[in-house]
């Protein structure tokens, strides 16, 4: 085979199974060195720092069901190590210890970001190259930059400064339809910043197909676990008493949609629970009923609330575990919502638990 041809073969391909009002379900083919990797989308990356997942070794990501087979990286950690990546010379994926991995490096940390504009992807060798979409909130100028950048020769899209403008939801909304819609259908499109449920619902509604998931790690860092529900297959009242408890617990999450801050002073959202309150003091229920990962299987609400309140580090552990694995659970809910046609069951379900 000719390497011309072999370059062909690998190139990263989108495979549409099925589109639903804008909703694009399928896999992203042809990923990794020998182009045997698929992912699934709608999806997510797995968030990283430096590679490594937050609070985790390899070990513990491994226990975690769902996890997504592409790696975010950042430019900006990396640049601290570039020396000793330069004298190691076998690259990063080797150096962080996911050498089989894939990797999508960006230029910032979604957990603190910089203005929008100056999202770009690093070019590096043997890398496909992902197209940005910059524009602000012109619907002139994001048009202009999505056509542009469809005419050349990039592997996907990334869509930013949808996050944190101050324009209207409906005015972010409306300007990512009209950009989608610029696009060709056969290249996946990223969207950085967004990482909350009921916000990645609307952007799968308008052709979104991956996210970021630095969620979970917010809410980890809050002391908070992920507890919303997304299963919408029962009567939702029903389903948001299995997984919280008491009718008491969803009362208490209704209350806390319009003003949640921790002690941190870092915004709560009605996703999860705040483990630090004295409430889970003895509350001797998982995190969320019928959860698989495994601190819901070995481990309760007051045990986690007392490793917070003593600063052990094995909080952060256990959370980052559930939360991950809750989180990537969401977005396979997502797809087998779609394939079933009952998504519009998922995002009713999903709205009624958002602030």
């Amino acid at each position: 085979m000719q390497p011309k041809d072999l370059e062909e073969r690998l190139r990263m391909k989108l495979s549409l199974t099925k589109v639903v009002n804008g909703c694009r379900l399928g896999k992203i083919k042809n990923l990794g060195k020998t182009g045997d990797c698929t992912m699934d989308i709608p999806g997510c990356l797995l968030y990283t720092k430096t590679g490594s997942a937050p609070h985790l070794t390899h070990h513990t990501l491994h226990k975690i069901h769902g996890v997504p087979a592409m790696a975010q990286l950042t430019l900006s950690s990396l640049a601290e190590h570039h020396e000793v990546l330069a004298e190691y010379k076998e690259g990063v994926g080797k150096f962080i210890g996911m050498p089989e991995s894939l990797l999508y490096c960006s230029l910032h940390d979604p957990v603190s970001p910089c203005p929008a504009g100056y999202v770009t992807n690093k070019v590096l060798q043997k890398s496909m190259i992902i197209g940005v979409i910059e524009g602000g909130d012109v619907m002139e100028e994001r048009l202009r930059s999505a056509r542009e950048t469809a005419k050349r020769p990039v592997g996907g899209f990334l869509l930013d400064g949808f996050q944190g403008t101050p324009t209207t939801l409906e005015t972010r909304l409306h300007l990512l339809s009209s950009v989608t819609a610029e696009l060709p259908e056969h290249k996946p499109r990223l969207i950085c910043g967004v990482s909350q449920p009921d916000e990645v619902l609307e952007c799968i509604e308008r052709g979104v197909d991956l996210f970021e998931s630095f969620f979970p790690y917010q809410a980890t860092e809050r002391g908070c676990a992920l507890t919303f529900s997304f299963d919408y297959q029962p009567i939702p009242e029903e389903t948001l008493l299995q997984q919280n408890g008491t009718q008491e617990e969803v009362n208490y999450v209704d209350q806390t949609k319009k003003s949640k801050t921790t002690s941190c002073n870092q915004e709560m959202t009605s996703f999860e629970i705040n483990l630090k309150e004295k409430k889970y003091q003895e509350d001797f229920d998982p995190l969320v009923r019928g959860c698989r990962c495994y601190c819901c299987k070995n481990h309760t609400r007051a045990y986690l609330h007392h490793l917070l309140v003593t600063n052990e580090l094995l909080a952060g552990v256990l959370l980052m575990m559930h939360n991950f694995e809750h989180y990537f659970g969401f977005f396979q809910a997502i797809r087998e919502a779609l394939k079933s046609d009952r998504l519009a069951q998922l995002k009713e379900l999903i709205h009624r638990q958002a602030s």
